[in-house]
């Protein structure tokens, strides 16, 4: 029953964002037999230093969505404090609901059922635009953007090209 409600309201959110694009990401389906996983696109939003990249990741929901949130993997190689090496992408609104075992979160930052799949880009998108340094998933991205910023602008120019090449 779970994985059905699921699946329709899935359903009708790729359905919306098909008819009701959002500036900054594009989405759609890995496998059109499989609405659990989605490819996104996420453009490098203007004034950053990501501007100018197109950056892929999957997002994988559970059958339990939207009582569990999805997991958004980057599939582009991206520098950043909220990105582990791996891609997957670490903010609040994607750590399962309630209380945070470790006191970093107040449960009203964390993942509600009332999150769509735009709401979840458009954090993402935030998170580009503003990294939270302060309980980071990539520890040296978080250090280099706090002590060598210089550095840190070399490694995302080189994602952003690299995303550009791909095209």
């Amino acid at each position: 029953m779970e994985k059905n409600q699921a699946s329709l309201l899935l359903q009708q959110q790729l359905k919306h964002l098909c008819k009701n694009p959002v500036d900054g990401f594009s989405a759609g389906l890995v496998d059109e037999s499989n609405v659990f996983q989605w490819s996104v696109s996420i453009m490098g939003p203007p004034d950053t230093l990501y501007e100018g990249g197109f950056f892929n990741a999957i997002m994988t929901f559970p059958e339990q969505y939207p009582n569990l949130p999805p997991t958004v993997r980057f599939t582009s190689e991206m520098w950043h404090p909220n990105v582990y090496s791996d891609g997957k992408v670490c903010i609040s609104i994607l750590h399962h609901p309630g209380d945070d075992p470790n006191g970093y979160e107040l449960a009203s930052e964390r993942w509600t059922p009332v999150h769509t799949v735009e709401t979840i880009m458009l954090s993402i998108i935030s998170m580009l635009s503003s990294p939270n340094d302060e309980s980071p998933a990539n520890v040296e991205a978080a250090k280099e953007w706090r002590e060598n910023r210089a550095g840190f602008r070399k490694k995302v120019s080189r994602c952003v090209r690299k995303s550009q090449e791909m095209l």
